[in-house]
């Protein structure tokens, strides 16, 4: 019985670290998605006013 009791309160310590780092990997996830967002709507933005000024492939640069 004692053997029982032992791994169920090494079980139940398990889930509670397993909760802790759950909760912080939520925080963290609903940060960087705000971050994401915010960086997204800058682009955007950039892009709406014209100033793309990324090259991409063989494209010529405006001064060539």
């Amino acid at each position: 019985m004692q053997e029982i009791e032992e791994k169920l309160a090494h079980l139940i310590r398990n889930v509670e670290d397993l909760s802790d780092v759950v909760a912080r990997q939520e925080l963290e996830i609903a940060l960087l998605t705000r971050r994401v967002q915010m960086l997204m709507e800058r682009e955007a933005e950039r892009q709406a006013d014209g100033g793309g000024g990324v090259v991409l492939g063989d494209e010529r640069p405006p001064h060539y």
